[in-house]
């Protein structure tokens, strides 16, 4: 039961059951039987109940928050203190997939320490049960196995990898002249040596993404790399169609299928609201719940005359006279 009283002013958050979580074990269970694994991105509360209520498998934490929420052209500028906000915000919400937790940019590229101690960061104090890291040089497949050595659940991530925009030239797709393509595949077995539990693939032909697939042991996660991966993931906000702003549809994928329009929904419901203010149309009597006797009533403007703020008694009783009468206008 919930540890919140039924008559309050808010609503309490459901009790969490942590033996419904999805663990690693489930999820080689799906990829050795051939089931598709379900990833989606999500970085607060709100989005995580959803997630968590769909039956998603694995809810991913990403510093793509930099873009989506805070408004920034890349993934570089968002600190591993503001990724930990989000991930124990989608820690709370979400309790049943798998939660991995994003390293950002400088967290663990210096050495081998600093990325151990940066994943178990995001475990204790964002309450992930796993983190993911850009791979691509030796030095982050190496990071990569001292934190699986530490005892952490690593998730790979190759081809368009968007933390090395400065050397890859920005936002650009992978594998798609033969030394790129054999690198995503050779990145990625690298990545499942060091002993990632599994590999995101990233703006990939579909050949590549199926020559790594097949390659590979553990499930590969696909993101605009085609069909042929173990999984696929893609970011609420994105899914949902939710970001309306001129700068989100500039950073908008090609690659990302809109299940529905919400952020059209929400524009017109924040219009209507803005319009109802402005006439006075809100709130009614119906979003007025708070009531306070006739007696009482009378006793408070007694008190508010004896205070001399005649004014404010006045406006007191008109206003419950008029409540008074929007509740009988409004009756059958």
């Amino acid at each position: 039961m919930s540890n919140v009283p039924e008559n309050t002013v808010y609503g309490g958050p459901k009790p969490q059951n942590p033996n419904q979580r999805v663990t690693l074990t489930q999820l080689r269970q799906k990829h050795k039987k051939g089931e598709a694994i379900t990833v989606v991105t999500a970085y607060d509360y709100p989005s995580a109940v959803h997630v968590d209520t769909a039956g998603i498998d694995v809810c991913l934490v990403g510093d793509s928050a930099s873009m989506v929420v805070h408004g920034h052209d890349t993934t570089l500028p968002i600190s591993l203190d503001e990724m930990l906000v989000h991930c124990r915000a989608v820690a709370r919400g979400a309790k049943r997939p798998l939660l991995v937790g994003d390293l950002p940019f400088g967290t663990y590229e210096s050495a081998t320490i600093q990325a151990v101690d940066s994943a178990v960061r995001v475990l204790k104090e964002g309450g992930m049960d796993a983190i993911k890291l850009e791979g691509g040089s030796p030095s982050r497949i190496t990071a990569a196995r001292s934190i699986v050595e530490a005892g952490i659940a690593v998730m790979g991530h190759v081809g368009l990898t968007p933390q090395a925009i400065s050397v890859l030239g920005g936002f650009r797709p992978q594998g798609r002249n033969i030394a790129s393509a054999v690198k995503v595949v050779e990145t990625a077995m690298a990545l499942q040596e060091a002993g990632c539990f599994s590999v995101v693939l990233e703006c990939v032909p579909p050949p590549v993404a199926a020559a790594a697939t097949s390659a590979l042991h553990i499930p590969t996660i696909g993101i605009g790399a085609g069909p042929f991966c173990s999984g696929q993931v893609l970011v609420y906000h994105d899914l949902l169609g939710m970001m309306q702003h001129p700068h989100h549809a500039k950073v908008t994928p090609k690659f990302c299928k809109q299940y529905a329009q919400v952020g059209e929904v929400i524009n017109k419901a924040l219009l209507e609201y803005k319009e109802e203010v402005s006439k006075h149309s809100f709130p009614g009597p119906s979003h007025s719940p708070y009531k306070i006797s006739s007696n009482d009533l009378d006793g408070f403007l007694s008190e508010l005359q004896k205070l001399g703020l005649d004014e404010a008694a006045s406006a007191a009783a008109a206003s419950a006279e008029k409540m008074q009468s929007s509740v009988s206008l409004s009756s059958p």
